[in-house]
């Protein structure tokens, strides 16, 4: 064992002005949070509920198993730009029945826009990640307005993610609370359960054809509302909102799922020895942390142990072991600084050997070059990411606050001080799935990387 020291002093000006500074961009994502959260406004909104509906948040919380966590994922997509700030869907993690599942919400009180990118995107991530880690999805759908009253024709794509749930065997269950249209159509029409909400239940029916024998594309029509008594296309037929989400919780619980990655090494898990309220000056810049990725393992990891691998070899590029909620971790953070063949050399060697071991790869702040990425590429270890964009492919991968609220390539800003357990959360996650390493991710030779 491998105990971390820390060279951080809460005390010095330069610590509580960088804590400051990552407190204030905090306070800014809160209030883009706080907009994401109020869907189309006031009005909308107490229209919305005194039809005696829900909004998807709430829905999100009848259906969650109780008192247990929603990891929420890209909650401010769109903050900045000309459209609705989290795009009128929420996604994320939770636990249905004991069982994790990615669920995905669409807000009808956020009316779309034909032009808007983000809400499919959002939606087609969550598909994504349910197939990559192996999560049940489920939908909780009902579109803005009526169904078959304009909008854009569904895409392609999102049909190709939720078929590859089901080439996978990985199941999907469809509540239906009002009209779909547009992208919405496809989540009811693709799931292995449907459940509709009697009178006020919607859907669109897609058919394969050409749209008036030339253009290709699917061609939608609109399925009446399911009156009382007849079926339709819906596998089960709710009384009420409420109804409809025991129902889909009762799906889940006859699914018989089981996690096929293994479980937690060491349970309960140690703390960290140190406090995860510094990781808010770290994030910040102060300078005792600034060069050095040892000062955040030491806030995230169990009991602050680390094992570091190649310890005088590339200072630019600190890699090694650890555990993180009991799950096993190979690590590679770091500095900022450039890569040279050193740094290079650890980093592949590092990912063989994750791979040899089937320990999943975690990656904070690392800036890989061509030769990493290429390893990581034949990588099939789950991969994890703070604050490194998408290279890598990672299963999951977030960043600290940023100048502006918004969030940027990623699953969501996240408050430092929160990183150990959203990386717990997806952790567990990702051992739903099967966590295997690759038979070859490269050939380590002493000064040398070849591929």
């Amino acid at each position: 064992m491998t105990v971390l020291d820390t060279a951080i002093d809460p005390r010095t000006p330069a610590y509580l002005e960088a804590r400051g500074v990552v407190l204030e961009r905090l306070a800014r994502l809160e209030a883009a949070l706080d907009e994401a959260r109020a869907g189309g406004g006031e009005k909308a909104v107490t229209r919305h509920h005194a039809r005696g509906k829900l909004l998807p948040r709430e829905r999100v919380e009848m259906l969650l198993d109780q008192d247990s966590p929603f990891l929420e994922l890209s909650p401010v997509t769109a903050g900045g730009t000309e459209f609705p700030i989290g795009s009128g869907v929420v996604t994320g993690i939770g636990v249905v029945e004991g069982v994790e599942c990615v669920i995905v919400a669409t807000d009808p009180t956020v009316e779309r826009n034909p032009l808007d990118p983000y809400p499919l995107e959002k939606i087609r991530r969550a598909a994504r990640i349910a197939s990559a880690n192996r999560l049940p999805l489920v939908n909780l759908v009902e579109s803005a307005g009526e169904a078959g009253t304009g909008g854009p024709p569904p895409a392609g794509g999102l049909a190709r993610d939720l078929g590859r749930l089901a080439i996978e065997r990985v199941p999907t269950v469809c509540v239906v609370f009002g009209p779909t249209r547009g992208d919405d159509a496809y989540l009811p029409q693709l799931s292995d359960y449907t459940i509709m909400v009697r009178g006020h239940a919607k859907m669109l029916t897609i058919h394969p054809q050409p749209v008036n024998g030339s253009a290709k594309g699917p061609k939608v029509r609109s399925a009446p509302t399911v009156p009382a008594g007849v079926t339709g296309p819906a596998d089960q037929l709710a009384e009420d909102e409420r109804d409809g989400l025991r129902l889909a919780r009762q799906c889940i619980r006859r699914l018989n799922w089981r996690k096929r990655g293994p479980l937690p090494r060491t349970f309960p898990p140690s703390p960290p020895k140190y406090e995860a309220d510094d990781l808010l000056a770290i994030s910040g810049g102060v300078k005792a942390a600034a060069d050095d990725p040892r000062e955040i393992l030491a806030r995230i990891l169990d009991g602050s142990d680390f094992d570091e691998f190649k310890p005088g070899h590339g200072p630019a590029l600190v890699a090694g072991w650890g555990e993180l909620h009991g799950y096993p971790v190979a690590v590679l953070a770091g500095t900022g600084a450039p890569h040279t063949a050193a740094e290079t050399q650890k980093a592949v060697h590092l990912i063989q050997l994750a791979n040899a071991t089937d320990t999943t790869l975690l990656f904070l702040a690392a800036r890989f070059g061509p030769t990493e990425i290429e390893a990581l590429t034949m990588s099939t270890v789950p991969h994890l990411a703070v604050g490194t964009g998408r290279a890598g492919d990672p299963r999951f991968v977030f960043s600290w606050p940023a100048d502006e609220p918004a969030g940027g390539d990623d699953d969501g800003v996240i408050d430092p001080r929160d990183t150990r357990t959203v990386l717990g959360l997806c952790l567990s996650a990702a051992h739903s799935a099967v966590v295997e390493g690759a038979g070859h991710v490269g050939v380590f030779r002493p000064g040398k990387v070849d591929l």
